[in-house]
């Protein structure tokens, strides 16, 4: 599933969803699914997208070269069959949920909800990290039942050049837009970004 703005509102997605087989990790048709999302993104807005920002999920660390090589070029790609000169800066994002790292508040008085959880919001970009990569922790969400699990963020591209707490705040107000009582429930369901590939202003 290819998820992705289509206009300048943060909250309107349009998706296009594929089937492909399961051995493949490389997304088979990224090159017409970003160019159907751009084409509508353009339509919404009658501009195109300043930037590209792409939120991967299901890829391992053994695949990361490879994956980045084959879905920038297919990012690329769909950018200049819209417009020859159309090169927009790229920021490439593989999310990963399933690790072992578990985050706890050193002071009880930090502690959130019944089951004592970190905040959303709480980041953690040394000590754990890579040395030589570009990658955080990031709880975004309330724990509702158990310890929260934060997702582990890698930047594997960023023609952008964000900081890391640019990319930590962006990431953060993909996933916890909720600021009031009634949408809270719904952040806590959410420990990733929505958007497998947003295209943001």
């Amino acid at each position: 599933m290819i998820v992705a703005n289509i206009d300048l509102l943060p909250q309107s997605y349009g998706a296009n969803v594929k089937v492909q087989r399961k051995c493949r990790e490389s997304v088979v048709y990224l090159l017409d699914a970003i160019r159907e999302r751009l084409v509508s993104f353009y339509r919404n807005t009658n501009q195109k997208p300043t930037r590209i920002i792409v939120y991967r999920d299901g890829v391992s660390e053994g695949q990361f070269a490879e994956v980045l090589r084959e879905e920038i070029q297919g990012i690329r790609s769909a950018c200049m069959i819209l417009s020859p000169d159309y090169r927009p800066p790229i920021t490439y994002v593989v999310v990963q949920k399933r690790h072992h790292a578990r985050m706890f508040c050193k002071y009880s008085t930090d502690m959130v909800g019944k089951a004592r959880n970190i905040p959303p919001g709480t980041t953690v970009d040394t000590g754990i990290v890579s040395p030589e990569g570009f990658d955080f922790y990031l709880c975004s969400h309330y724990g509702v039942q158990g310890t929260s699990r934060p997702a582990r963020y890698h930047v594997l591209w960023d023609d952008n050049d964000f900081s890391a707490d640019e990319m930590q705040a962006i990431t953060y107000g993909f996933v916890y837009r909720a600021t009031d009582a009634n949408l809270r429930r719904f952040s806590s369901l959410l420990p990733m970004p929505i958007s497998v590939c947003t295209a943001s202003n």
